[in-house]
């Protein structure tokens, strides 16, 4: 299966449905009341992270995630029944995004939910509105629309460490000799054509994830090469092993292209916890390692530790993984610090905005009424039932959205238009 980590998908949600009009028509029972029952929700549209999934190739072709609509109520007070909701199992780390780029979903655990599009209510029947003062209620609800999101998703590979380095650094290799990965290893540039994952076993007691990003050129924050597309992969990682091939003209120069570029996609992976490992030195004498590894030491951070390896032989390996160990586990229990930190902080009561919710505003010959709440009752109205049609003239009334558009002078016959799309009926 291909690898598949970013794909446009539409989530449609059901439809609620309408709520019935009827009355009993029972042999010996006259003028039997009303009996309408209301329509069921639609379903819902929900991403569920799943360990089983490790791409995206799914959606490459089914672009539209639609859940079923309610279904509409009956007669008898009959309820209509409730769509089942559409679970869509994602990759973990998938990130859910709309066309203003805000992240809807961010799916980080095995099991974990997210609505991404909410079915919409069922509309009540005629039964529902029967009271003391109106006993023949004549109408009843349309179900309220399904959300339709038009969404971004996105994997991003969690891992405890990213490997980074310039092409044919000697990640895969890495990477097949502490782990039981098997990545594609050939001596060209860009072998590594997508992340590639391996579990390390440390010292039989703890594990570490590793993840082999695809090699980075410079330019690649701005799209050169493939490392723009991969970039992303290493925003989760708690630690970053960059990786310095031995044989290279300028193993400072090297380190900090790739240091320029990961701060050029995004300055905080600049700032990552980082472990430095001169690779490659196979046949390279103590007195060469040590002068490659004091340049490096010069272009890093003070605090920075730097090692030296050969994934072919072996040397240096145990050193380097309790060194990335030990950083991931310092890591990590900050992460955990913090988290519990803003568990226990003193949460801000904020006092709900209690001006009005809707506003009206005069467009050429008509009156436009804007506003969550009124908006909501207009759409499950049924403007076919005049009965229906009275009753949102209520509704504005309590509100005092009619007075408001008799100060404004509306006339009688004149269209009201309630939101957008429209839902308008003469005043």
């Amino acid at each position: 299966m291909s690898f598949i980590d970013k794909v446009k998908v539409t989530a449609i949600a059901g439809d609620g449905g309408n709520g019935k009009m009827s009355f009993r028509h029972e042999k010996f029972i006259d003028k039997g009341g009303p009996d309408g029952g209301d329509g069921g929700d639609g379903g819902y549209v929900i991403l569920v992270a799943s360990r089983n999934q490790n791409t995206l190739a799914a959606f490459r072709y089914q672009k539209e995630l639609k859940a079923q609509p309610g279904k509409p109520g009956g007669k008898t007070k009959m309820h209509g029944k409730r769509a089942k909701n559409l679970l869509v199992a994602v990759p973990v780390g998938t990130v859910a995004t709309n066309e203003a780029g805000k992240v809807i979903a961010d799916l980080v655990q095995d099991g974990q939910e997210a609505v991404i599009a909410r079915g919409g209510k069922g509309g009540f029947g005629n039964a529902h509105f029967q009271s003391s003062r109106r006993q023949t209620p004549k109408f009843a609800e349309k179900g309220e629309a399904g959300e339709i999101a038009d969404l971004t998703l996105e994997l991003k590979v969690i891992a405890d460490v990213g490997l980074v380095g310039l092409p044919n650094a000697g990640k895969s290799t890495l990477l097949s000799k502490i782990s039981n990965a098997r990545p594609e290893i050939a001596d060209y540039a860009f072998t590594t054509l997508r992340p590639n994952l391996g579990m390390v076993d440390v010292d039989g007691a703890s594990s570490i994830l590793f993840a082999d990003i695809p090699g980075l050129i410079e330019g690649a924050a701005e799209g050169k090469g493939l490392g723009h597309d991969f970039l992303r992969h290493i925003e989760r990682t708690a630690v970053i092993l960059h990786l310095v091939e031995a044989y290279q003209e300028n193993v400072a120069e090297t380190y900090l292209t790739i240091k320029a570029e990961l701060a050029a996609y995004q300055p905080e992976l600049a700032e990552r916890p980082e472990v430095i490992v001169l690779s490659k030195i196979d046949g390279l004498d103590d007195e060469i390692v040590k002068d490659l590894t004091n340049q490096l030491r010069r272009a890093a951070p003070k605090d920075a530790t730097i090692l030296a390896i050969s994934a072919l032989s072996g040397l240096g390996l145990k050193e380097m993984l309790f060194a990335v160990k030990d950083k991931v586990v310092e890591v990590r229990s900050r992460v955990e610090e913090a988290a519990a930190v803003d568990l226990n902080a003193i949460p801000v009561l904020r006092l709900e905005d209690t001006s009005k919710k809707w506003d009206v505003v005069v467009e050429g010959d008509h009156f436009v009424v804007t506003g969550e709440k009124i908006e909501k009752f207009a759409r499950r109205t049924d403007f076919e039932q005049e009965e229906g049609v009275r009753r949102l003239r209520d509704i504005m009334k309590k509100m005092g959205i009619l007075h408001e558009l008799v100060r404004r002078g509306v006339e009688p016959g004149q269209k009201i238009v309630v939101g957008r799309p429209e839902h308008h009926f003469p005043y």
